[in-house]
């Protein structure tokens, strides 16, 4: 049985999964799906790659989650996944890369500067 390895990244979180053909099971740092993402919203966005290829039900998925939010976590699972099937069947690359999973997102937080109260708000102005 082989099992295929990936990582997926987005703002500072990390995500290493191990897939291996199964039915479906999904363990993420020892827990299930709906006990670390008990929001539906982050349960549709790490099944979106299964759906968009037909192979939900397939894989059986233990992931290694670290950094960030709930949401940037889901998300950094997403494009794990996604490089995952892309590894298993090549076929699958196409329409995963329309719907834009295999991007890596370069969006992080902007550093705060100084003189300022965030990284672009500013005090308050006073004019005397």
């Amino acid at each position: 049985m082989q099992v295929i390895n990936a990582v997926g990244r987005r703002k500072t979180a990390v995500a290493r999964i191990y897939m291996k053909a199964g039915n479906g099971e999904v363990s993420i740092n020892g827990k299930g799906l709906k006990e670390y993402f008990p929001s539906e919203i982050l349960q549709i966005i790490l099944n979106q790659p299964f759906n968009t290829t037909s192979t939900a039900g397939q894989y059986d998925l233990k992931v290694n989650v670290s950094g960030g939010g709930i949401a940037g976590q889901a998300e950094a699972v997403r494009m794990a996944i996604s490089r995952a099937l892309c590894e298993a069947n090549a076929e699958n690359r196409p329409a995963l890369k329309k719907e834009g999973f295999l991007t890596r997102d370069a969006r992080m937080v902007e550093r705060k500067k100084p003189g300022r109260r965030k990284a672009r708000k500013r005090f308050q102005f006073s004019k005397r």
